[in-house]
């Protein structure tokens, strides 16, 4: 394991079943990640306003939420100061090229459409928690920015 222990990571997503299959996802590729979960957009500020800081290494936000979409927590997030460089990877099962432009230009730091296998799901979590933050505080160009596994 490539990942450096105890990342802190937030997922805020509405679908249960998604919740646990990246729980478990997420312990097969690191034990030692610490994961906390929100139901909807409204759940995922109250928690960062009660956790943060230290801040999470990464949030994954599902858009389609009820009562705060991952579009207005994003914006949320990027205008908050204390919480605009944490990394928020979009986690979502549209692909529409609109929706992945309208976030990239909100500011998320990756944009993975939801796999639709274990191993891949694996594969993309393993992907972000390789990433060092510290040195890729950035947002790649739009050609870079979406996976689809």
């Amino acid at each position: 394991m490539s990942t450096k222990p105890n990342k802190s990571i937030y997922l805020a997503d509405d679908d249960e079943d998604d919740c646990m299959l990246f729980e478990d996802a997420l312990r097969e590729v690191s034990l030692s990640a610490e994961l906390l979960t929100a139901n909807d957009g409204v759940e995922l500020i109250d928690l960062m306003e009660k956790t943060v800081p230290p801040p999470p290494d990464v949030i994954f936000l599902d858009l389609n939420m009820p009562r705060k979409n991952g579009f207005e927590c994003l914006d949320h997030i990027r205008k908050t100061k204390a919480w605009e460089d944490i990394p928020v990877v979009i986690f979502s099962t549209t692909g529409q090229e609109e929706m992945v432009r309208k976030v990239h230009e909100k500011g998320a730091n990756f944009f993975i459409r939801k796999p639709g296998s274990f191993p891949k799901l694996k594969q993309a979590i393993k992907q972000i928690l390789d990433i060092d933050w510290t040195k890729h505080n950035w947002t790649p160009a739009p050609e870079n920015f979406y996976y689809q596994y």
